[in-house]
């Protein structure tokens, strides 16, 4: 009876011990949508919870969305309805949609200043922070998952091929598809995200200007001219190939993914972000090469755009929250962080300082050919042309490109049709867009 008294009594003043050492309130909780699915899903959720065992004050909530134009539909929807959350993934070419949303928009720059965290504008890479800043310099939104296009290859495919050269040039890439498909292989090429693979990146490789005003950095009153022939020429010739399967179209975004895993193709234009995934997934060994140019166009290639999305930060939650908003902003972008997440991705460093610290820990010695989106990016000092584009309603314009692209690759229209036809319609979309926001 004494030692049941004594256990009660223990048991008494040990609930007391943990009443008084635990908070009397919950961790703020930081709602956080994405567009990360799968295994990039899975990463996104390890930094956020990585961030919430540093500190208890706040909790950052990542949610999964859907795509990129789904989960800034449903962020609109919700700011509409009061119900935003604080931290939302938008995809690259919706910055001008989010710089037209007037009221909605907290800026990051100044969401950091206002919690006395210090953002060292240098130290991010030019390329990837002149996407995402005002004409005056101010960042509007915090970057995050950048990358840019590159060729894919399979090593053991072009050996088997007789391919001794990484392609260059587009008359070497036909040339390796040639033997590629007299070796057994389905197709020599494919690619994916066609619009900013095809013509955004082809447009800015090349230093062409897809649209008037500095690709719209300069001003609403921008229009399109990708229409341009050498880009029209170009894609016909691609589309020429497609009879001899040395070119294979095999979808939107990264749904020709599988081509080049199960090897049905052994050259591959997308993502340097793919990286985790190949990497994963192929039991061949792979490389990553510069993007081919065409010297008719070009004596050298120019530089690449980003692609991926960045983190904007909505208004209308408590103003205490916000702190919460600029410590995991802060936990981000500090070099540790950024040089993990673009070694397991395949996203660019978004920072020097996370680009010399892959360096010193020998990431790119171990694993040869992960540095060529950094290079390619920062090949040379962009021109107004090549610095990225910034056009209104262009998450409806790359459908529009979509459209014209997929009934060139059916035969259905030729390269200057499908081209001609994408620019008059997407030059509506952009006229709408600046009537609404002059």
């Amino acid at each position: 009876m004494k030692w049941c008294k004594q256990i009660r009594s223990v048991g008494l003043v040990m609930a007391m011990v943990v009443l008084l050492t635990t908070p009397a309130w919950a961790a703020v909780e930081i709602q956080f949508w994405h567009a990360m699915g799968g295994e990039l899903g899975e990463h996104t959720e390890k930094i956020a919870n990585d961030f919430n065992a540093t500190q208890s004050e706040f909790k950052v909530v990542p949610v999964y969305k859907g795509n990129y134009t789904e989960t800034m539909t449903a962020a609109i929807a919700a700011f509409r309805a009061g119900q935003q959350p604080h931290i939302v993934q938008v995809l690259e070419v919706g910055t001008a949609t989010m710089m037209a949303a007037k009221g909605a928009v907290y800026p990051i720059e100044d969401v950091m200043h206002d919690h006395g965290f210090t953002l060292d504008k240098q130290g991010f890479l030019p390329a990837v922070i002149s996407y995402y800043q005002t004409p005056e310099g101010k960042l509007l939104s915090m970057p995050f998952n950048s990358s840019t296009p590159v060729m894919w290859y399979n090593k053991d495919a072009f050996a088997k091929a007789g391919i001794t050269k990484v392609p260059e040039t587009w008359d070497e890439v036909e040339a390796a598809a040639k033997k590629l498909v007299a070796a057994g292989y389905d197709s020599g090429l494919s690619f994916g995200w066609q619009s900013w693979v095809m013509i955004e990146n082809f447009s800015s490789w090349h230093n062409l200007a897809m649209g008037t005003r500095e690709n719209g950095f300069a001003g609403l009153d921008t229009r399109f001219t990708f229409n341009n022939p050498g880009v029209k020429n170009m894609l016909a010739r691609i589309a020429g190939w497609h009879q001899d399967k040395l070119f294979q179209y095999g979808g939107r975004r990264g749904d020709s993914l599988p081509m080049f895993i199960n090897e049905k193709c052994a050259m591959w234009l997308n993502s340097s972000a793919y990286y985790g995934g190949i990497k994963k997934q192929a039991k061949f060994a792979f490389g990553q090469a510069m993007l081919p140019y065409e010297p008719e166009l070009i004596d050298s290639p120019q530089n690449s755009i980003i692609g991926g999305a960045t983190l904007w930060t909505l208004k209308g939650r408590e103003k205490k929250d916000y702190k919460g908003v600029a410590m995991f902003m802060n936990y981000l972008t500090s070099p540790e962080v950024q040089a993990w997440w673009h070694q397991e991705t395949g996203y660019v460093p978004i920072t020097k300082a996370a680009w010399e610290l892959s360096k010193k820990q020998g990431f790119y010695n171990d694993n040869p050919g992960t540095d060529t989106a950094i290079k390619q990016l920062n090949l040379n000092t962009p021109t107004p042309n090549s610095r990225g584009v910034r056009f209104g309603n262009f998450v409806q314009v790359r459908d529009i490109i979509n459209d014209e692209l997929e009934a060139l690759w059916n035969g259905s229209k030729t390269a200057a049709d499908a081209m001609d036809d994408a620019v008059e319609k997407s030059n509506k979309l952009l006229e709408k867009f600046e009537k609404a926001n002059k």
